[in-house]
């Protein structure tokens, strides 16, 4: 699962650039856990457009204001790059071709 997330953010990097922010450790997390950012846009409103894709913000949004979650606000993550949060699971059985076909919907997407 890590060598997935692994290939998962290298893809992110390569097509977003410094448009992308990892959320903590690059090597201590979960194995089957992406936690990114996307500066500059809500991660609510990224997930929204995207069909098929399993992702979380674990935010809130109230009265139009968006909250980062209480874990990335523990980690010193700033609250104009917790705002773009988004995060990936990856589970045992998927595959990088699974990836490729979430970076098209990501590409597609305005991510």
């Amino acid at each position: 699962m890590k060598e997935v997330a692994d290939y998962f953010y290298d893809r992110l990097q390569e097509a977003f650039g410094d448009r992308i922010h990892l959320n903590g450790h690059r090597h201590k997390r979960l194995p089957n856990t992406l936690n990114v950012s996307r500066l500059g846009a809500a991660g609510h409103e990224l997930i929204a457009s995207l069909e098929d894709v399993a992702a979380s913000t674990g935010s809130a949004c109230h009265s139009g204001e968006t909250l980062i979650s209480p874990v990335l606000k523990a980690m010193n993550v700033s609250a104009s790059i917790g705002q773009g949060a988004v995060r990936f699971s990856v589970g045992r059985y998927t595959t990088k071709a699974e990836i490729d076909k979430v970076m098209g919907k990501l590409k597609n997407s305005g991510f």
